[in-house]
């Protein structure tokens, strides 16, 4: 999951880095439930059960939970936000990666909002308005709230001394 260091700049340092919330998959888990229940039932079952039959339900059964569980699992596992003290970055896919870098200096406003399960499980929607049209949204972020004060400080605050804009300071979390 680690962002390689070769593609930070000099004097970039990671401050976060994470993933969309497990919960993401939990539609993709109850379907790999479903589908084993479904096989075995259907291999368990029958008395007189062809040879035939019993490769193919395991065939269809495979296919089945690759494309349910499977691929999604490994678009979860590619997919990553990081934070450095100078961007954001959003990094997925499988086999072809695409990429999305937004330089903290071209955040103007951070938002974020989380519905009543986004809550139970701790995570929610991070919004980042920026020059551009359509404002970023990341979906699922883990401890969203802490994140948003986070990239606040970050691009907002000014440090003790009164001197610079915030940009520089370091604020490692724990996440």
């Amino acid at each position: 999951m680690a962002l390689s260091r070769k593609l930070l700049g000099q004097d970039e340092h990671v401050i976060l880095q994470t993933r969309e919330h497990v919960k993401r998959l939990f539609p993709n888990i109850v379907g790999a439930v479903l589908i084993i229940v479904a096989a075995v039932l259907a291999l368990t079952l029958p008395d007189n059960l062809p040879h035939w039959a019993t490769i193919a339900i395991a065939a269809v059964a495979v296919v089945l939970l690759i494309i349910v569980f499977v691929w999604p699992w490994m678009n979860w596992m590619t997919s990553t936000y990081t934070v450095t003290n100078r961007r954001l970055i959003t990094r997925k896919g499988v086999f072809t990666k695409t990429g999305h870098d937004l330089p903290l200096s071209r955040i103007s406003n951070v938002a974020y909002e989380h519905d009543m399960i986004d809550r139970f499980f701790g995570c929610g929607t991070l919004i980042l308005q920026s020059s551009a049209s359509d404002p970023l949204q990341l979906h699922d972020v883990p401890k969203v709230e802490a994140l948003h004060v986070q990239l606040t400080e970050l691009l907002f605050d000014s440090p003790a001394d009164g001197a610079g804009n915030g940009r520089a300071r370091n604020a490692e979390a724990d996440y």
